[in-house]
């Protein structure tokens, strides 16, 4: 049976907190410990793939483990006319959650390094290269999401979809925000990870760009019909249903 709406939401608030946390405490910490850029970014792609992992795995099961308002919209438009599918109500739900979970998590980060808890970034992200990086930085996140559930893989998505963030750190121009409430949490810290405000609106205008692209993409590849419904947690498997170890 599926959690109820409030602890599913719960459930987004907290995963998405714990990711925003994640990024910048990580970033806080490589400048810290690091004078150089691309050491920063290592330790700070590295630490973003374990943790993002690991909360995929830990808060999957209950609420499908958005923690991003792209991936939720893209789930609804999947399935709103699908008989117990993701509905208009969850994503109206999810996405405020979403927002005010990862502004949390800026501010905890903030908290742990000794920094002012809110002062807005300065870090200046304006530019069409970093907006065409975060359209396909996005386009793919929902293209690995939806496409996992289309084949059956969701089992896959705690080391896919951190695989992927994790590479789309290095390929694109922006390192891969990739995500709306990650992109306004990260506005309230000026720190390595942070984003002038000046640059979240067109952060997120590609972001949007990027998730329909991706949605259409798999439609594409996949065709419109929907066998798995990854915005809320499968059913458990029977024994005799059970995928079987495979050894090499």
């Amino acid at each position: 049976m599926n959690a109820p709406l409030a602890r599913r939401v719960a459930t987004e608030a907290i995963g998405t907190g714990l990711l925003v946390a994640v990024v910048v405490g990580s970033g806080i910490q490589a400048t810290d410990l690091s004078p150089d850029a691309g050491v920063r970014l290592l330790a700070n792609s590295l630490a973003t793939v374990f943790g993002l992992g690991v909360l995929i795995a830990v808060f999957g099961p209950v609420s499908g483990a958005h923690f991003n308002p792209v991936v939720t919209i893209a789930v609804w438009f999947g399935e709103r006319r699908t008989p117990g599918g993701f509905t208009l109500r969850d994503l109206a739900a999810y996405v405020p959650a979403q927002i005010v979970g990862a502004v949390g998590g800026a501010v905890l980060a903030d908290a742990m390094f000794g920094e002012p808890l809110v002062k807005f970034s300065a870090h200046d992200r304006f530019a069409g290269h970093l907006w065409l990086g975060e359209v396909v930085a996005t386009g793919g996140l929902v293209l690995v999401v939806l496409g996992l559930g289309r084949v059956g893989r969701v089992a896959l998505a705690p080391a896919a979809v951190a695989s992927y963030i994790g590479a789309a750190y290095w390929f694109t121009s922006s390192t891969s925000f990739a995500n709306p409430a990650v992109t306004i949490g990260r506005a309230f810290t000026d720190t390595f990870a942070g984003i002038a405000p000046a640059s979240v609106g067109p952060f997120i205008a590609a972001q949007l760009l990027g998730g329909a692209l991706g949605f259409g993409v798999v439609v594409l590849v996949h065709g419109p019909a929907r066998e798995q419904h990854p915005g809320r947690p499968a059913e458990p498997q029977s024994p005799k249903s059970q995928p079987q170890p495979v050894s090499s």
